[in-house]
């Protein structure tokens, strides 16, 4: 990946100890094509509702129809597009963070200080339409999936970034070291002493 050009090319690192603010770098869903069946039956049920309605043998009514049809797209196209819609994942320059559930909502964290491996799953289909599923690891806790995701390189190579710099950080604040240790930056010389 090529850096940015332009004067603003990446934030500066902050000084030692100083507090970091927690800023989003991507916040992604698991791939749409999820969503293909549901599409289908909705379809499916428009177009057999308008045909039906006010063909219904004797037994049945229209309001019957309307109702079977209102309950089929309940469960079968509303209830799916909510999970998927509700499932996300937000990558900060801390954290990856998994928020899912439609009613009960639920939420994992992995931390990128604690470092984790980053492995990557691609199958037929997720390669056809570039996507793919990371699993984080950090050893101790469960790994954490992220499946699905599209552009899986683009948020892999995010991914790496931010473990990598959050370990750098992590590893110069325990050092102590200070911005002016460095020996390319001239020491600044003391102030002038006070006449008596």
């Amino acid at each position: 990946m090529t850096q940015p050009v332009g004067t603003g090319a990446r934030p500066l690192a902050p000084a030692p100890g100083a507090p970091t603010p927690e800023l989003r770098v991507a916040r992604v869903r698991p791939h749409a094509r999820r969503l293909f069946w549901p599409v289908l039956v909705l379809l499916a049920v428009a177009g057999a509702t308008g045909y039906l309605y006010g063909n219904l043998p004797a037994p049945f009514e229209n309001w019957m129809l309307l109702t079977a049809a209102a309950v089929v797209v309940f469960l079968l196209v509303l209830l799916p597009f909510l999970a998927w819609w509700s499932h996300t994942y937000v990558i900060t320059t801390r954290r990856v963070i998994e928020r899912y559930g439609i009613f009960a909502r639920r939420r994992r964290e992995l931390s990128h200080v604690r470092g984790y491996s980053i492995g990557v799953r691609r199958g037929l289909l997720q390669r056809m339409w570039g996507a793919g599923t990371l699993t984080l690891s950090n050893g101790v806790d469960d790994p954490l999936r992220l499946r699905n995701i599209p552009d899986v390189a683009l948020v892999h190579e995010a991914l790496v970034d931010q473990v990598e710099v959050n370990q750098i950080l992590a590893h110069r604040d325990a050092q102590g070291t200070t911005p002016t240790s460095d020996p390319r930056i001239p020491p600044v010389p003391p102030p002038p002493a006070a006449p008596a």
